[in-house]
């Protein structure tokens, strides 16, 4: 970088850096590189530019009474902009520096500018230079005088610099100074934001190294290589990489201009040139134009077709959703408004869908004053805004405030008042996840669904309430869990356990333990057989001890028929899979007393099950299937759940929970104890992406269940069908270098989960299905943008895929047959690779490369019984 002379290294006051001699010209060549590429690059190399020059540097003024207190002049000059891609790719070829740069951006790139170092240190203000040049060129000289900072002894330091305030580690050797810049302590005045889920994710490296080499008391050459890497944790293979290098050589020196008269730096600086400004040497922000770009009509007009309802099972629709939203974040609230006024009444729920999720404070403007939330008339358009409110991966404090204030209002749905309320919980526990528990708005919420579910008797709002805590996993609520899982009410209890074994096991008390314990074993009250099913799952879950585990094994063979043969399908599932309870369940089976063939030898066709959907080296992917029956072999729970892990964490993708209750009455049939009295019942529940949505139920009563036994048509209700934003993370990446790169990593998801459930009295048969389709498309782009000149490159895959379980159960005879299926067809899966250079003005270059495999479809394994089971039930069919 720079080779000065180095007399009196060490000043009173600190650790001294480099000074000039008086009346001398330094010349040096510097080089500044920029690269784009794939993480392993490619074979087509990086795309990216080199701008070299000459650089001239002299000593300007000194403080007389201490020789490391300094003005140094910096002018650049013959300057040239190269590209790294051959003749054929170079978007550069047969262009000059000036027709690239621009006349007036050439002239300000080669006015002078000074730099004020004191002890080898670069203070904030402490660079000076025009405020009428364009911030681009003033951060290119900032990268410049950057490299003139450093020191020479060892040790850590705060500098700052053109990639802002920043910690700093110094090696020194003989002949060598080596600066590490630890790049996550940076602080700039640009910040972006990121997924919560570290599943679904983005995770940045860094690093940045400059060498310096000094040579018979000269610092001859500094060399500087900075790197980010980016990469979606669930898919490393779509990565960017952003090199940015520096060199700065000193060629040789020559008689220089004589020190200027001054008692200080302000006084001198007017003297040289009264317009140079103390303009700061941290890098500012670039506003780049997009000519030629489209308004957000017109690329609403152009990407409408993909979004309408036919289309939302390709590939397409996800792809035009990322790009609407992209586009809405840069309009203001009329042109959105616009937009959803003439979308079409089948795009309108994929229009609001985009418009939420983009997070911006003229999109939830807008929204919100399109939505009329008194219309009973709008449910559809208006749960899309609340669920994409829940999936939202940044939300703010403005959006939950918007939330209450519905909340607070007069709302024509019942349903929707009751979605306002849990997906407040969500927000609460993203908010909180991000440090903004405090937030006076957060803690006016909490306050109120802490409080709600003791504050009326209205059983739909206590359920509410209860959900909305599920979402907010606040540690305050696992008291209230505690008291409403021994409730008298069904639901409440099923409730509560469900939400218990979401929290972390650490903070899951004793208290909290001996009340699940009572409720499985029925200390106090009989319990339906599925809240004792969801305390038996608390409990394996919780670190049980061995005492909890051999209560639960000597339990066995006192339950009702279906429940002993879940439990020991349940245990023998976590020995199978080596859970964490594995260890003590198989240490509490070495007891003959609680492990012995009576008691492993029940029948019944409930059970529980665990599997692998996927396993590579990024992410895991499993699943679990819970089938309970009633003794009469109608079903009690159905509950599958799709789980994806990654570097240590965990996503809860999917719960799909199927619940039927008082059915007994149609086959004539003697309800098990404890469920003698309960009211005719079926329902369907599911959590996405770590969030409860609001339960739907198939019928409730008798007569609702009749009216809807008599119309059933088989068709599945619809309980999600949206596009959901899964990862979205934004970011300014300041190179030391004073270039900018923006990196735009976004993945969105189109789904259509349906349920149904059938009963043929006639052929005594029963049929729940739970069909997930869904379409993905994950895209990560990386650009620096010059103004004059733009190169980066976009990597994104996407597929198609559909995954079906449906659950036959015939029950004219005991044990009654029952057959699970789960299967996922066969589907595309494609990989993208864009590269692009472009001037400001002319045809850009750009190269595509894709590949393209179909993965075969399976039906996922189930154990040997349900196999045996099947073959059984489809040949009685014939």
């Amino acid at each position: 970088m720079i080779t000065l002379e180095c007399v009196s290294c060490v000043s009173s006051g600190g650790a001294a850096g480099p000074w000039l001699n008086n009346n001398q010209l330094y010349k040096f060549s510097y080089t500044t590189e920029v690269l784009v590429d794939r993480a392993r690059g490619s074979k087509e190399g990086s795309g990216g530019y080199r701008i070299s020059s000459d650089v001239d540097v002299n000593l300007v003024w000194r403080e007389p009474s201490s020789k490391d207190d300094q003005l140094i002049r910096l002018v650049i000059s013959k300057v040239k902009i190269e590209s790294n891609q051959s003749e054929k790719k170079n978007v550069l070829h047969g262009t000059t520096t000036e027709s690239v740069l621009g006349k007036t951006s050439l002239a300000a790139l080669t006015k002078p500018f000074l730099l004020h170092l004191r002890n080898g240190k670069v203070r904030a203000k402490a660079f000076y230079s025009y405020w009428a040049e364009p911030a681009t060129i003033k951060n290119l000289k900032r990268g410049l005088a950057s490299l003139l900072q450093f020191q020479l002894n060892a040790g850590k330091v705060i500098e700052n610099d053109v990639s802002g305030r920043c910690t700093v580690e110094y090696k020194a050797v003989k002949g060598q100074v080596m600066r590490t810049k630890l790049l996550d302590t940076c602080k700039t005045a640009e910040t972006g934001f990121t997924t919560h889920s570290q599943v679904l994710g983005v995770n940045r490296k860094s690093n940045s190294v400059t060498v310096f080499t000094l040579e018979e008391g000269f610092i001859h050459s500094a060399v500087a290589e900075e790197m980010h890497l980016l990469a979606v944790n669930a898919r490393r293979a779509v990565a960017a990489k952003v090199v940015s290098r520096q060199t700065l050589k000193l060629v040789g020196t020559e008689a220089g201009p004589l020190e200027a008269a001054g008692k200080d730096v302000p006084g001198v600086v007017k003297s040289i040139d009264a317009k140079l400004a103390a303009v700061g040497i941290m890098a500012e922000k670039v506003k780049t134009q997009c000519k030629n770009c489209p308004s957000l009509f017109e690329h609403w007009q152009a990407q409408q077709k993909q979004l309408e309802p036919a289309g939302l099972s390709k590939a397409t629709a996800p792809r035009s959703f990322l790009a609407l939203i992209q586009s809405i974040r840069k309009a203001p609230k009329d042109e959105i408004l616009k937009v959803l006024k003439s979308a079409s009444k089948t795009s309108l729920p994929q229009v609001v869908d985009a418009v939420t999720s983009s997070q911006t404070t003229a999109s939830l403007d807008a929204i919100l004053e399109f939505l009329n939330f008194t219309d009973a008339k709008g449910l559809v358009l208006q749960e899309r805004f609340l669920y994409a409110c829940g999936f939202a991966s940044h939300p703010n404090e403005r959006m939950l405030q918007a939330l209450l204030e519905i909340s607070k209002g007069k709302i024509g749905s019942t349903d929707i008042k009751e979605s306002v309320v849990i997906i407040m919980g969500a927000l609460i526990h993203k908010l909180c996840q991000r440090g903004g528990c405090n937030l006076p708005t957060v803690v006016q919420v909490k306050k109120m669904i802490l409080e709600g579910p003791d504050s009326t008797q209205d059983e739909s709002q206590v359920q509410m309430y209860l959900l909305a805590l599920k979402n907010s996993l606040l540690p305050e609520a696992i008291p209230i869990f505690t008291k409403y899982a021994e409730s008298t009410v069904g639901v409440y209890s099923t409730i509560a356990l469900s939400a218990l074994q979401r929290y972390d096991v650490k903070i899951i008390t004793d208290e909290v333990k001996q009340t699940v314990n009572r409720v499985y074993h029925q200390n106090r009250r009989i319990y339906e057989k599925n809240v004792r099913a969801a305390a038996a799952d608390v409990i394996l879950s919780s670190n049980p001890s061995y005492i909890e585990v051999k209560n639960l094994l000597l339990s066995i063979g006192n339950l009702p028929h279906e429940m002993n043969k879940y439990m020991l399908s349940k245990l023998q599932d976590i020995l199978r899979f080596q859970m964490p309870a594995s260890k003590v369940i198989h240490q509490a089976m070495k007891d003959m007393i609680s492990h012995n063939y009576d008691r492993f030898a029940k029948v019944g066709s409930s059970s529980s099950f665990s599997g692998f959907m996927a396993q590579s080296a990024d992410v895991t992917s499993t699943y679990s299937l819970d089938i309970l029956y009633s003794g009469s072999g109608i079903l009690r729970r159905s509950n599958m759940n799709i789980y994806g892990a990654s570097k240590g964490a965990m996503l809860h993708g999917l719960q799909v929970a199927i619940e039927a209750q008082g059915l007994e009455t149609l086959i004539a049939a003697t309800p098990d104890e404890g469920e003698e009295d309960l009211e005719s019942f079926a329902g369907m529940s599911a959590l996405l992406f770590d969030v409860q949505l609001r339960p739907v139920t198939f019928f409730k009563g008798y007569s609702d269940l009749m009216s809807k036994m008599f119309s059933m048509t088989g068709e599945p209700m619809n309980v999600v069908k949206g596009l959901i934003l899964l990862t979205d993370h934004s970011e300014v990446i300041q190179l030391q270098s004073g270039l900018k790169a923006s990196a735009e990593f976004q993945g969105g998801l189109a789904i259509d989960i349906s349920g149904g459930m059938e009963i043929s009295l006639w052929y005594r048969e029963s049929k729940t299905s739970v069909n997930n389709r869904g379409a993905l498309v994950v895209t990560g782009n990386v650009t620096v943008d010059m103004d004059f000149l733009r190169t980066g490159m976009e990597v994104s895959f996407e597929t198609e895929a559909s995954l079906n379980f449906i659950t036959t159960v015939q029950f004219s005879e005991y044990p009654f047959l029952v057959c699970m299926q789960m299967d996922k067809t066969t589907f595309p899966f494609s990989e993208h690779l864009t590269k692009y250079d472009s001037l400001s003005s002319g045809k850009p270059i750009v190269l595509h490369k894709h590949k393209r495999q179909l993965v075969p479809g399976a039906e996922f394994p189930l154990h040997q019984e349900n196999s045996n089971m099947c073959k059984r039930v489809f040949s009685s069919s014939w």
